[in-house]
């Protein structure tokens, strides 16, 4: 919680997939957790400067190098880049990169807003099991991720002429943490395929749980 966010439908979709969430911006109550999920919406620098403010920057670095499952959905997803065209302060710099805007284009509209097809680019990723091919999801975005390496591209969407990263996993600036997965979809609006989604990442907590370094 750094008081802003989709909080209680990301809560909801989580319980719906069988998890029980507990929102809290206390860094003892994330070292705790089998799993952290951080959701967001709205605009980059209100988001990160909640985070800061709450002191939460730090806790969120432990848990990913802790080795613990991290989910990031929307904003949750762009704040772990190292900077945005939307806004001035930095980001977290777990993802070597930065967020761009889609480029306007004459066909097309700007935030893209609605649902739109993933093109899986890592099809082994556990948050994609069970899925169909091509599946279904809810975007409201008009900023998206441009990592440095492309190996960390989980999934991308393409709106207009423009193809652009829909998820990350692993891969962080300087190390290989597969524990990070993120979506720039809202996967709790996403109907089955969200669900989906959202329950085989808590079926990865379940297999890792006890598992992770304390």
């Amino acid at each position: 919680d750094y008081d802003a966010g989709n909080l209680h439908s990301a809560c909801k979709g989580l319980q719906n997939a069988g998890a029980t969430p507990n929102v809290t911006d206390s860094a003892l109550e994330l070292e705790r957790a089998d799993a952290v999920v951080l959701p967001g919406v709205g605009a980059w620098d209100p988001t990160v400067q909640g985070i800061r403010s709450r002191r939460l920057e730090a806790p969120i670095r432990r848990a990913i190098a802790s080795g613990k499952p991290f989910l990031g959905i929307c904003m949750g997803l762009q704040v772990l880049f190292e900077s945005s065209e939307e806004g001035s302060d930095p980001g977290l710099g777990i993802i070597a990169g930065a967020v761009r805007r889609f480029r306007s284009e004459p066909d097309i509209t700007i935030p893209h807003m609605g649902w739109n097809q993933l093109q899986f680019t890592q099809p082994q990723s556990p948050l994609w099991q069970q899925l169909p091919a091509d599946p279904w999801v809810y975007f409201v975005h008009s900023y998206f991720v441009d990592p440095i390496d492309p190996s960390v591209k989980a999934a991308t969407i393409t709106h207009g002429s423009q193809t652009v990263t829909a998820a990350i996993h692993g891969s962080a600036t300087g190390e290989d943490h597969n524990n990070v997965m993120a979506v720039q979809f809202h996967p709790e609006k996403s109907s089955d395929a969200g669900l989906q989604i959202l329950a085989n990442f808590v079926q990865l907590v379940e297999s890792q749980r006890g598992l992770v370094k304390a």
